[in-house]
């Protein structure tokens, strides 16, 4: 059987292959392959057919991890249509420029973050709104009961109005009635318009091609086919799968594998998580360093762990820099140690990891994917020798075309040679293994998030008392880092409360300031630039 060139004919060739098994589990409702196979025909039917969307068109996918996500975004890629992932958290200014800037075309939102789309739509080119509740794909009667406690006892849907949006099921129905969707697709066909800050700035969208993201899937399936098994295994899905590590290292792997993947909606719910893992058998989990430390402090996380007991195989962990101490409490605990790996989405994402079949933890990055190369960079892209600090760097089937229509930063993002530049310092150790050093400039990760002080500080300055503002990062237990702010005003009255309020306005939550310092001025360069790296080390002794 020739392997899959595009994510079209890898997802359909699961779906035949494996058609009995169980594909996703949300709630204690799962869904067959075969269930999704239905459903997204429809989906991809309804989107073609009946909304007229063309092939190369973006459909923006703006889910939690529930049963609807799978099945729009298997839908829109049978389709031949560019998913644009849209984080649900993100505020109306947010939305309206990502929207905007992926010329949308459809939207595929949960109602209970409809409102924040009423707010953005205006000035977009989204012509198409499909709209779903919770429970839309459970069995009645828990669909209903479900959608009814969300919106009516615990009042998670703030209310909306959104003209000719259509009901999620209702466009499965109308699906059902146009033929099955055949765009002729290949490997240089765009999948994904997932947006990134890069290394810096605003959110600028990697164009991720079918043979991009195929590539990254088998490097992946390489990777780890010492350890996972096909049709015998069940990983915990708790990253959102809108972020680029879950999407391939969860939805995409585990489909190929003929796994199951059990979708966890809210992850800060740690009580209802644990809950989950207790009643679940699970070989493998993904995650971030913030969401083991959570589960390893949870209440009953030792009932997970005794019952589970045997049945893991692998725990990955992305995203952000793994502490040893959480990795060491975890392995205690679970008898599996933390494997970490790293990537970045313009690689799709997966660059380096560590052996999947390791007994202890590295605090390395690991070694290079199958088929990609890395080296170590200096400012002018020169190669430096091992052991020496420079900028990690890789090159490989699986990196980005460039950014959607932005020429200037694409070219900044590669050296001579096709070198993608990461943004990160690092350097060769022992056997080859790719040690992190810092993060270049600086960037700030809160819980695997990349928050971008420039981006915070343009906020901050819409203030009118601001006139000047600094961001930082600072280390915390829970998140990794977090974001503080650095204020010279110019109306004496502003307080840290109302800057702290426009703020959360305007910045999704991991971006978000959790602290402001007003100063009398800031360091700053000869040509004026606030000196960020000289804002940390005050930061770092802020209470």
């Amino acid at each position: 059987m020739a392997a899959a060139t595009t994510l079209k004919a890898m997802l359909e060739e699961s779906f035949a292959r494996f058609r009995d098994r169980p594909a996703f589990v949300s709630m204690g409702v799962g869904l067959t392959y075969g269930e999704v196979d239905a459903l997204s025909r429809d989906f991809a039917a309804f989107l073609r057919g009946d909304l007229g969307l063309q092939p190369g068109e973006r459909v923006a996918i703006m889910l939690p991890n529930l049963l609807q996500y799978p099945v729009a975004l298997a839908g829109a890629l049978r389709a031949g249509l560019v998913v644009v992932n849209v984080n649900p958290l993100y505020t109306p200014s947010e939305l309206a420029f990502q929207l905007e800037d992926s010329g949308a075309a459809a939207v595929v939102v949960l109602e209970n973050f409809a409102h924040t789309l009423e707010h953005a739509l205006p000035g977009t080119r989204v012509r198409h709104v499909i709209s779903t509740q919770v429970g839309d794909l459970f069995p009645v009667p828990k669909r209903w009961l479900v959608n009814a406690a969300v919106k009516h006892l615990r009042r998670m849907v703030p209310a909306w109005r959104l003209e000719g949006a259509l009901a999620f099921r209702t466009a499965l129905a109308r699906g059902r009635a146009h033929e099955t969707p055949a765009p002729r697709l290949g490997a240089d066909d765009l999948a994904f318009l997932q947006y990134t800050g890069g290394t810096t700035g605003r959110p600028k969208g990697a164009m991720l091609t079918h043979g991009n993201m195929v590539a990254n899937l088998q490097q992946t399936r390489a990777w780890a086919g010492a350890v996972l098994a096909e049709g015998k295994e069940t990983v915990i899905t708790a990253l959102p799968l809108y972020h680029v590590f879950s999407l391939t290292a969860n939805f995409l792997l585990f489909t190929q594998l003929g796994g199951t993947n059990v979708l966890i909606a809210n992850p800060r719910d740690i009580a209802g998580f644990v809950k989950e893992l207790r009643r679940t058998r699970f070989t493998a989990i993904t995650g971030v360093n913030t969401l083991y430390r959570a589960l390893l402090d949870a209440e009953g996380f030792d009932a997970v762990c005794a019952a589970n007991r045997g049945a893991l195989k692998l725990s990955v962990a992305g995203g952000m820099a793994v502490q040893r101490n959480v990795a060491e409490r975890w392995q205690l605990a679970t008898g599996a140690p933390l494997v970490e790996g790293y990537g970045l989405t313009e690689a799709s994402p997966n660059l380096c990891a560590n052996p999947p079949d390791a007994r202890t933890f590295s605090g390395t990055l690991g070694l290079p994917m199958p088929g990609t190369e890395v080296a170590i960079l200096d400012e002018e892209g020169r190669a430096l020798p091992g052991g020496e600090v420079g900028e990690i760097c890789a090159r490989g089937p699986q990196v980005m075309r460039g950014y959607w229509n932005a020429p200037l930063e694409t070219a900044q993002a590669f050296f001579p040679g096709g070198w993608l530049r990461t943004g990160d310092l690092g350097r060769f150790g022992a056997l080859g293994y790719v040690e992190f050093v810092e993060r270049r400039k600086e960037m700030i990760v809160v819980s695997g998030f990349k928050a971008y002080p420039s981006e915070i500080e343009a906020v901050a300055m819409q203030h009118p008392g601001v006139q000047e503002a600094g961001a930082a990062g600072i280390p915390d237990a829970h998140s990794g880092e977090v974001v503080v702010l650095y204020v010279v005003k110019r109306d004496p009255a502003l307080s840290e409360a109302a800057l702290l309020e426009h703020c959360a306005q305007h910045l999704a939550p991991y971006k978000r300031p959790v602290k402001v310092f007003f100063r009398d001025a800031l360091p700053k360069s000869p040509i004026g630039k606030v000196l960020r790296r000289e804002l940390r080390p005050d930061a770092e002794t802020a209470p």
